[in-house]
């Protein structure tokens, strides 16, 4: 496992972000002393795609992305792509089953995840900013990471899950006290209330003796990063820090883990 390919979508939005944060990472091979290298790649057509062992989609327009997607050849082949993917911010819309406060004309999205979200969930982009968030499983777990939100998408529901798919895993909330303006956000508490109940992503080990709790009511738009099978969805910008923990767990607990010689 000594090579492995990221791709980014590199249609519209912020892909030269993530590209140069993939240029520079280092993660530990699990199966050696050694780091894996990894080799970043533009995908911008079908040849470019079926060069890699992962996606990320990244932050931007996300009907303009999915519009230039489907021009380009790409929106079907990423409906039926199978390997990780890691959706930020408009990526994260994309990744979703349902979309609230699209553009006239609708959404077309990869439904790779079953949740339902709104779009620029917080209001305008003057009620952009930043979160200290603690992320399970993430490299020096005790320091926060510090997340962008840029005209960023709320979760509002999560959905059954479509049959054969594992379960949704929550990774990230915010405080508590950091909750949308009633007057600029366009999606209240009430649109966004829903069981949900703490849960230990599925690449940590479950407490011995310890049960999950139950699910209580809470507002999910506090939701910001989710994980369902080997997909990621952050609703914030990790690329536009020099923090690159994200991308390490990324590839680390998602990419790594999927590839053939890790299964066998």
């Amino acid at each position: 496992m000594s090579k492995i390919t990221v791709g980014v979508l590199a249609l519209q939005g912020g892909f030269h972000e993530h590209l140069n944060t993939l240029a520079k990472l280092k993660v530990a091979d699990g199966s050696s002393p050694s780091c894996v290298t990894i080799v970043p790649q533009a995908v911008k057509t079908p040849e470019d795609l079926s060069l890699c062992d992962a996606l990320i989609i990244p932050g931007g327009e996300s009907t303009t992305i999915a519009l230039l997607a489907r021009l380009s050849g790409l929106l079907d082949l990423l409906k039926q792509y199978e390997k990780p993917i890691w959706g930020t911010c408009a990526g994260a819309i994309l990744l979703s089953r349902q979309v609230v406060g699209t553009k006239k004309g609708g959404q077309e999205v990869l439904a790779k995840m079953d949740v339902k979200v709104g779009r620029n969930g917080w209001g305008s982009q003057v009620e952009s900013f930043e979160a200290d968030l603690t992320v399970k499983g993430m490299k020096d777990e005790s320091r926060p990471f510090k997340g962008v939100f840029i005209r960023a998408p709320v979760i509002l529901s999560l959905l059954p899950t479509t049959p054969g798919q594992p379960p949704l895993e929550i990774v990230a909330r915010l405080p508590n006290e950091i909750t949308p303006s009633d007057e600029s956000a366009p999606f209240s508490a009430v649109d966004a209330l829903g069981l949900c109940a703490p849960s230990t992503p599925s690449y940590l080990p479950t407490p011995p003796n310890e049960r999950e709790p139950s699910a209580q009511a809470e507002d999910l738009r506090h939701l910001v990063a989710l994980r369902q099978g080997n997909h990621l969805l952050t609703t914030f910008h990790p690329e536009l820090t020099r923090d690159d923990r994200f991308h390490e767990l990324f590839v680390r607990e998602f990419v790594l883990p999927s590839l053939p010689e890790a299964r066998e």
